[in-house]
């Protein structure tokens, strides 16, 4: 068969009765490009034995991860096909999650943008990006459910709302596969973690996920079923426990839920050794057994174990397993390379001229900018004291006023060199001679080390040195009319394996806030992280806060179009900010409980509520100021009763009361009044972005149908019952603003 011959259905059949059992498991092996160095002894097998692999293994491996660049992505390709008896393609996998080499906001930045067409956007840059590298497929997006900032893998969902987080999901995966994933710069994407990654106990990494089925099943799952019915090609299975059996051994959950509920017939990938980790969660007694539940399950190809490949044909040769398996998976994998056009063209995009013209060109730069611009939530802006007058004098303070790692931990791929700092763009956009620049403090303290993928971090400042740091910006900050002070959590506190009990600024940045703050009224917080934090003390002391995140290669720019009012600030928080580390899990979607706490009514004791603290987040879900004011009518509605093919109109009139221009989402949430399974005390359901000049108003209506009424009954069945509803419309989730209608079937 010629490689450059179209590949049909039949012919793929005619390949895979063609294949060698042998050959057949080891599509089902995915292996990382290290084994592939051509300056690597593959016979002294090095790292290989480690992990199961031999030699024999990797020349017939299905795919790589992590190995990048067209020109080392084509040898290898080149050296693979040509020996393998079939001359099957490799895929090549990596994590290209928030950007390739443009790296754009961390995904819970991107949420708050309310924008999922802009994610999209960015997603296909991203997916052209790598494509032009050698790449086939991303792991992403993630749409883990999140309502635990302890966690540090919060940086990578796009926050604690269902429907929010299926509309970004689905919405990413668009973006990186397009119509048809053999058109050009286009690359499979891989929905994670299934199921119920984003809910683990305590806030700690890779930890027991207890969750009910209801809430599982009406909170968890809809947002993987929206990415799965958007057309993704891949799935990845999570680390955790469902129901107390390990996710990726989880027959109930692959095969009942992904493949027959759900209907989904791509490629399912355990995630980095998952396979090897149901034997340490006690499921399975060794690496056979393993082999056994995950095959059973579903799972197509054993990520860096050598499990599958050490196991899978013996067990077939003893009758332990059944080969139907095994040609089941074996057939999945071929059909996503032939979708991807690699029987073609196994090279596909990879281009070393593309990758010059394309990398972080300024049409990519460009969308990196505004998707920044856009992800930024204003938090609070005290006297407007933003945006700032280019003529002011003003102290720029703080660790990230020099720092050019502003990508998150997910974006190892990017190079902090491509990154414009904070002190550039200022330059770039201001006479600065009335302005200076000052650290004020390390990102971290000295005996603090942060590790990542590949790369760590760790500061060595002697105590002298810190005090001349923060003696320089003290002095700078009592010159100046306002501090602008860039602080936050360094890019390696969030992202994978970062749990974290203290989630507040790094102490020794605390200590400069505190110093500047004391002889300075004025100070302005440019806030860097990659989680909701306790903001308390930074809330008290300054006047303005403005929420940037992890903003990517483009970030520095973005701020500067914002503090200097080029750009007004829209975000809307997808993820509450707690008042304190002890409220967490906290999100607005709870339950009202039996005894729900009222506010005012501290001294009722037996009530839902802390002695010691406020049941409210900080800040709650879909909050975020602007630089002019808004003002909502009440909610119509044009009808009071609601039948199985009606729709209401729901609708208020927004207004621009400020003196500047300004976009305002306005949100739409839906309340169940009494129905056979408690429901939340309000559920997103719609919102629509407006902006409007100063003075300006407009209508804005909201359909309602019966469908959006529907949840998880009782009877097991997603349904809607008869009954009260109350909708809300607002700037964000605590609005009360509301009218009832009735829904009769």
């Amino acid at each position: 068969m010629s490689m450059e011959e179209k590949m049909t259905e039949q012919k793929l059949k005619e390949l895979l009765a063609d294949m060698t059992l042998e050959e057949k498991v080891n599509q089902m092996s995915q292996v990382v490009g290290a084994f592939f160095n051509k300056d690597m002894d593959i016979t002294a097998m090095g790292p290989m034995a480690d992990k199961g692999f031999t030699p024999e293994n990797v020349a017939l491996s299905g795919s790589v991860l992590g190995t990048m660049g067209a020109e080392t992505l084509k040898e290898i390709q080149k050296n693979f096909v040509e020996q393998h008896p079939h001359h099957i393609p490799m895929l090549f996998m990596m994590d290209v999650i928030n950007g390739f080499k443009t790296i754009f906001p961390i995904p819970l930045g991107q949420g708050a943008t309310f924008e999922p067409e802009l994610s999209e956007k960015c997603a296909a840059v991203a997916a052209k990006e790598a494509a032009v590298s050698g790449l086939h497929v991303t792991f992403a997006p993630m749409t883990d459910l999140v309502r635990d900032a302890r966690w540090g893998r919060v940086m990578e969902s796009t926050g604690e709302d269902p429907y929010l987080n299926g509309l970004f999901c689905a919405g990413m995966v668009r973006g990186f596969q397009g119509d048809d994933l053999k058109e050009p710069y286009k690359i499979a994407s891989c929905v994670k973690h299934f199921a119920g990654y984003g809910a683990p106990t305590a806030g700690r990494d890779y930890n027991t996920v207890e969750l009910s089925e209801h809430t599982f099943r009406d909170f968890y799952l809809p947002s993987y079923k929206a990415g799965i019915d958007a057309g993704a090609a891949m799935v990845m299975t999570s680390f955790n426990t469902v129901n107390g059996v390990p996710a990726t051994g989880n027959k109930k959950l692959m095969r009942g839920i992904l493949r027959d509920e759900m209907g989904f017939d791509g490629v399912l990938i355990s995630d980095w050794a998952a396979i090897e980790e149901i034997i340490y969660h006690g499921y399975c007694a060794d690496r056979e057994e393993a082999a056994v539940r995950s095959a059973e399950a579903g799972v197509d190809i054993d990520m860096m174990t050598g499990i599958y490949c050490e196991n899978l044909c013996r067990l077939v040769r003893e009758g332990k397993i059944s080969e139907d398996l095994i040609d089941e998976s074996c057939m999945r994998i071929l059909e996503l390379k032939n979708k991807l056009g690699l029987f073609e063209n196994p090279y596909k995009d990879a281009d070393e001229t593309k990758e010059k013209e394309v990398i972080l060109c300024k049409e990519h730069r460009d969308l990196a900018r505004e998707a920044a611009r856009k992800s930024f939530v204003l938090l609070k802006n005290e006297e407007k004291i933003l945006p700032l007058g280019k003529e002011k004098k003003i102290a720029w303070v703080g660790p990230y006023v020099h720092s050019r790692n502003l990508m998150g931990s997910w974006s190892f791929i990017g190079d902090a060199k491509d990154v414009t700092n904070l002190e550039e763009a200022v330059k770039a956009q201001a006479d600065t001679a009335n302005m200076s620049f000052h650290a004020g403090s390390p990102m971290l303290g000295s005996d603090i080390r942060l590790e990542g993928f590949g790369e760590a971090m760790e500061q060595s400042h002697t105590p002298e040195e810190e005090e001349a740091m923060l003696l320089e910006a003290v002095n700078a900050a009592k010159e100046a009319d306002v501090v602008v002070l860039a602080i936050g959590e360094d890019r390696l506190q969030s992202g994978e394996a970062t749990s974290n009990a203290n989630i507040r600024i790094p102490e020794i940045q605390q200590r400069l806030l505190e110093r500047v703050s004391e002889v300075n009224e004025n100070v302005v917080v440019v806030l860097f992280n990659g989680r909701p934090l306790d903001l308390r003390d930074v809330v008290s002391k300054a006047k303005a806060v403005l929420e940037v995140w992890m903003p990517g290669t483009e970030g520095a720019n973005a701020i500067a179009d914002v503090v200097f009012g080029a750009y007004a600030p829209s975000g809307k928080l997808t993820m509450s900010f707690p008042y304190s580390v002890g409220q967490v899990p906290v999100h607005y979607n709870e339950y009202s409980t039996g005894r729900p706490h009222v506010p005012g009514k501290d001294k009722d004791r037996f009530r839902s509520k802390y002695l010691d603290i406020p049941n409210a987040p900080l800040f709650p879900f879909g909050y975020g100021l602007g630089y002019t004011s808004f003002a909502i009518s009440d909610v119509k509605l044009d009808k009071a009763e609601l039948g199985m093919e009606d729709e209401i109109k729901a609708s208020v009139t927004v207004k621009n009361t400020g003196d500047t221009a300004g976009t305002e989402t306005v949100q739409l949430y839906i309340h169940d009044v009494a129905a056979s399974v408690v429901r939340p005390v309000k559920e997103l359901k719609d919102f629509c972005k407006v902006t409007l000049q100063p003075g300006e108003e407009t209508e804005v209506i909201f359909k309602i149908t019966e469908e959006e009424l529907r949840f998880l009954t009782e009877n097991e069945r997603v349904e809607s019952e008869n009954g009260a509803f109350e909708v809300f419309i607002g700037s964000d989730s605590t609005t009360e603003n509301k009218a009832e209608f009735v829904l009769k079937k």
